[in-house]
């Protein structure tokens, strides 16, 4: 690991009670970079983040962080930071008092605890909260006084559990925009575990997908939609997920063609040459690749089972002949509605496919 910053994680394993929670993780974090970890209920991202804290031990692996293995030492000497979901602030003591507490047990000098909670207070615009009690701040004001009880250990990453799933939605939101200023003014990496997409997507530099023990895929948030690794990324990431069909791959041309249910054709840009053998496929398709047509128009027909307004669009659910679910994208002032046969017009070249095994395959990067 010599000449290597950031944060290396290699063959991360951990079982409770011999249940396999983590198997073979590996993942490297660079320098001040963004990473969420999403992904489903016991999928193990928030047991690798304790993990890297020290707040658990694995039981095989490695925890290295700028060049010095950090698995061994205890948790207030590894240089990283945690900011819990449950804020976990003393009700009895200040905002200054709780941002002062950990920095006193460390014996750092009383001038310099001042100056470092007065930097953090003002990069979380908190200076007026300092002599104030928990009990006296919104949800919003508690979370950004444990982000600061974080900064002022200057760690060199920060680690954050699920922070702002205890916020109303309005609040959650102001919050997000906060991290997101927050992570350009700290010298340091930050590792966010959510399982929000909405907060991944829009915060994180790289998301980590993590399902059955193991990371499905990592990539930066756009890659991760529009070219998921798998069946699961692509139906995990996106909402509505994506639609996932059955077909069979036909014969002839450099790009694939498939065939549904239904017998319709379509013409995806997928080279057949990096398809699997076999006729087996399954196709991959957004919303925004399907759209509602009229006067007999599109790829396909099928009987619209629900309409979702949004405002600007609307999302249409609908079934195809052979029984398969689709949803598609229509006009915002559509007109359509429950029960009625429309068209489809899908767009091959934004389709994807998926082999056997789940891989998923897709048109060649832009470049």
């Amino acid at each position: 690991m010599t000449g290597v910053s950031g944060l290396q994680l290699r063959n991360i394993r951990k079982a409770f009670k011999g249940l396999q929670v983590l198997d073979g993780v590996d993942l490297d974090v660079a320098p001040r970079e963004f990473i969420a970890f999403l992904g489903p209920s016991g999928s193990g991202k928030s047991t690798l983040l304790r993990i890297i804290a020290g707040l658990e031990t694995s039981d095989d692996g490695e925890v290295v962080l700028d060049e010095r293995r950090i698995d061994t030492l205890p948790p207030g000497e590894r240089g990283v930071a945690m900011v819990f979901q449950h804020y976990a602030l003393y009700p009895h003591m200040s905002v200054r008092e709780n941002m002062a507490f950990g920095l006193k047990n460390a014996k750092v000098p009383r001038e310099q605890i001042d100056s470092l909670i007065l930097d953090a207070a003002r990069v979380l615009e908190i200076e007026p909260l300092l002599d104030r009690k928990p009990g006296q701040l919104s949800g919003g004001q508690r979370q950004r006084v444990a982000i600061g009880r974080a900064i002022v250990k200057r760690p060199k990453l920060f680690l954050l559990d699920e922070p702002l799933s205890n916020l109303d939605a309005a609040l959650r939101l102001r919050t997000r925009v906060e991290l997101a200023q927050l992570r350009q003014r700290v010298d340091a990496g930050v590792i966010m575990v959510t399982h929000d997409q909405a907060e991944a997507m829009t915060l994180a530099d790289r998301i980590v997908v993590f399902n059955d023990r193991r990371i499905q895929q990592v990539a930066p948030p756009m890659e991760i939609y529009a070219r998921p690794a798998n069946r699961f990324v692509a139906q995990f990431v996106g909402s509505p997920s994506m639609t996932i069909i059955p077909a069979v791959l036909q014969d002839g041309g450099p790009n694939a063609t498939v065939t549904l249910g239904d017998s319709v054709a379509v013409a995806t840009e997928v080279p057949r040459d990096s398809l699997p053998a076999g006729e087996s496929v399954e196709l991959g398709l957004r919303p925004e690749g399907v759209r509602v047509c009229r006067d007999g128009e599109g790829t396909t027909g099928a009987t619209i089972e629900l309409v979702e307004r949004l405002g600007e669009r609307s999302l249409v659910y609908a079934r195809l002949s052979d029984g398969s679910s689709v949803t598609a994208e229509d006009e915002g002032t559509t007109t359509v509605k429950f029960g009625d046969r429309v068209g489809l017009r899908i767009d091959g070249s934004a389709a994807h496919l998926f082999g056997p095994d789940g891989t998923g395959y897709h048109r060649p990067a832009a470049a």
